[in-house]
């Protein structure tokens, strides 16, 4: 019985903590740090996912951040192209 109470617990925490992994994920790819959201994720799940979300949406959404965002691909562009030769 106790093994069966610690094995559910277990499955429970590994099924719990994908939601923070994913906030963790999606925050470090849009340049957001992975240790606050994935200590926000396990604080308060649904909530955090959404909020970070909705960051994400408010910056792409930004005609400013888009332009910035090209503008940095195109000089790390140049600059690999002008460590190459």
């Amino acid at each position: 019985m106790f093994v069966y109470f610690l094995l559910s617990g277990f499955g429970f925490l590994c099924a719990f903590a994908a939601l923070p992994l994913l906030t963790g994920y999606c925050a470090v790819n849009y340049g957001r740090s992975f240790w606050l959201w994935f200590t926000l994720g396990w604080v308060l799940p649904i909530v955090s996912f959404f909020v970070l979300v909705a960051l994400i949406v408010r910056g792409q959404l930004d005609q400013g951040e888009r332009l910035l965002a090209e503008a940095k691909s195109i000089l790390a562009e140049a600059v690999a192209l002008k460590n190459e030769e």
